[in-house]
């Protein structure tokens, strides 16, 4: 059973995500605006990072909602909202890719950071952003998800392991060649600038 209290002592968030998906369950609609507000951008920085398309991005996005929407009722509890949420926009996303065969391309304004620091600092905190995007675009589908799944949505590997709907030792071999696919190209990238 969830909690009702997260860690600060403040209402747990999962928690209420799981009673939101329950009143959606029941044809709320509040309730289902609430969790979109919720999942909107989250949503929308995962599939972006995997699609770069933003016709695609805003489909996927809503195509995923729909199905939360329709489906609500047979969220089984086994696994976290968000899990579950994620499972359905991955497989939404893949089936978008594979539908529209378009060649994946980088977009360094989803990266850029408006901190307010020096001009030079942020030209070089940019064209390492870019950097990054680039590589990881040019890694495969499935270890481009782990990656994002890991570091931008601070997913444990457990719940990767569902979303993606593999072995958890699947995740974990991907991601192993994630990491050494984006050393090597980003090492390749240093040695060709200088």
């Amino acid at each position: 059973m969830l909690q009702e209290r997260g860690r600060n002592g403040g209402p747990n968030p999962e928690a209420e995500e799981v009673r939101l998906l329950a009143r959606i369950a029941a044809g709320d609609k509040l309730a289902f605006e609430a969790l979109y507000r919720i999942y909107f951008p989250r949503l929308s920085r995962f599939i972006g990072r995997m699609a770069r398309n933003a016709a695609l991005i805003e489909e996927v996005v809503n195509d995923t909602m729909l199905v939360v929407w329709q489906k609500a009722a047979t969220f089984d509890g086994t696994c976290k909202v968000s899990t579950w949420v994620f499972a359905i926009a991955y497989r939404k996303t893949l089936k978008g890719l594979k539908a529209s065969d378009e060649p994946v391309e980088s977009d360094a304004s989803l990266y850029e950071d408006d901190s307010g620091n020096q001009p030079e600092q942020t030209m070089k905190r940019q064209q390492l952003q870019q950097t990054v995007a680039e590589a990881l675009d040019q890694l495969p589908a499935a270890q481009r998800a782990v990656m994002v799944l890991t570091y931008y949505h601070d997913m444990a590997y457990s719940d990767i392991a569902e979303v993606v709907e593999c072995p958890l030792n699947t995740v974990k071999t991907r991601m192993f060649h994630a990491r050494h696919r984006l050393k090597d190209l980003l090492w390749n990238e240093r040695e060709s600038s200088q």
